[in-house]
């Protein structure tokens, strides 16, 4: 699950995070009255506005504005709110933003210039342990700072047994050439940061930039979250914050059936019970010439009613030239997977694509008969590399 900025940055505050504040509004007028707001809490005179979406580069796709006045405030919220704001990390199409963070400037003038780094929490999964990646070179895609200068990117592993220990804090300060008040305010920062990400079951935290401020003060400009989905149900208050209108909606309609349910790109549609077999059957698929169009498990009940709405949200997407159905029955029969077919086909109605079928298990000779006899364009295999040569022929 995914989290706007603001609500990011709410969690890093209530972790004594400094963060840049600001509040937001769903249409120009609100963030006017946020704008006034936000000078009588902090007194700045400029404002930013920042279109709120599941994406990063938003500054590169006109949705990060820097705003002078009151009247800038409405005008740039009137352009950036209804948008559709497109970025190197969504789609062609771009996402809809139906919101802004009217947000507080903090670069302003002071006895020392400002610098920007780069710091993100995250799982190593080679070593099996939580580190924190950092940069000198804040407000960039660390993607390009990673090829480019890679020797400017550093990394610090937490053992798990211990946490993040003081002088791990200390060494991030070092290497980002910090001394005095700031190095002290960044030790502070990178444990508190820590503490949040641990706090609330994050995948990851991303700030992008963190600012070293004029007058030598350390803070989160941005926030990037994203939280393990397992352990939401500790964290009810923020399950509450999921913004479903940043979701693919045939994720969410399968979420809301307990389907696992992740789109993709290819051509055919995958219906399977087991994530580990639904691997599988996505790399066959891609052996044989062809392309998953998505990833469905539909779990170890697959009735009737369960591969009927399995099969109508595989047909949501257009692209979908054919589905395979590979099913292994040992919690389930083969022979009421197969009758669940028969009945979801009819209940449809004509399917226009055509239908692989692999039913291995228990019962798999009735299930395989019940296919071949049932009349309707539905392809039966016994061997996986059998269902995948009639995908290579079919689409």
């Amino acid at each position: 699950m995914n989290l706007h900025e603001y609500q990011g940055k709410n969690i890093l505050a209530e972790y004594g995070v400094r963060i840049q504040r600001g509040i937001v509004a769903t249409n120009p007028d609100k963030a006017v009255e946020a704008a006034k707001e936000l000078s009588h809490q902090t007194g700045t005179s400029w404002w930013v506005v920042k279109a709120q979406v599941h994406a990063g580069g938003r500054g590169k796709g006109g949705g990060v504005k820097l705003a002078k006045s009151l009247e800038d405030v409405q005008n740039l919220s009137e352009q950036i709110i209804g948008m559709n704001l497109v970025t190197p990390q969504t789609s062609k199409e771009g996402k809809k933003v139906h919101q802004v963070l009217i947000a507080e400037d903090v670069y302003y003038p002071g006895p020392s210039e400002t610098s920007e780094f780069y710091m993100s929490v995250l799982l190593n999964r080679q070593t099996g342990r939580n580190m924190i990646m950092y940069s000198t070179e804040g407000g960039m895609d660390i993607e390009e700072v990673a090829e480019k200068t890679p020797h400017l990117i550093f990394t610090e592993e937490i053992d798990p047994k211990t946490g993040l220990l003081p002088f791990q804090a200390r060494k991030v300060a070092f290497n980002l050439g910090l001394s005095g008040a700031a190095f002290k305010d960044m030790v502070k920062f990178v444990s508190s940061l820590y503490n949040a990400y641990m706090g609330i079951d994050a995948s990851m935290f991303e700030i992008n930039p963190v600012l070293k401020t004029s007058d030598d003060k350390i803070m989160a400009v941005d926030a990037k979250v994203a939280l393990d989905g397992n352990g939401l149900y500790r964290h009810p208050k923020i399950a509450e914050m999921r913004d479903k209108r940043e979701e693919d909606p045939t994720e969410v309609e399968a979420g809301e059936v307990g389907l696992n349910f992740v789109k993709l790109d290819g051509n055919v549609g995958c219906m399977v019970n087991g994530a580990g077999l639904a691997m599988a059957t996505m790399d066959i698929i891609k052996m044989a010439g062809g392309n998953p169009a998505n990833f469905l498990d539909v779990g170890g009940t697959a009735d009737a009613k369960r591969v009927e709405t399995a099969f109508r949200i595989i047909l949501k997407d257009k692209n979908v030239k054919a589905i395979l159905v590979n099913i292994f029955g040992g919690i389930v029969r083969c022979d009421r997977v197969a009758q669940g077919i028969v009945d979801a086909y009819n209940n449809i109605g004509e399917i226009p694509v055509p239908i692989i079928v692999r039913l291995q298990g228990t019962n798999a000779e009735e299930a395989k008969e019940l296919i071949d006899n049932s009349g309707l364009k539905v392809y039966s295999a016994v061997a996986l590399q059998e269902a995948a040569d009639l995908v290579q022929k079919l689409v």
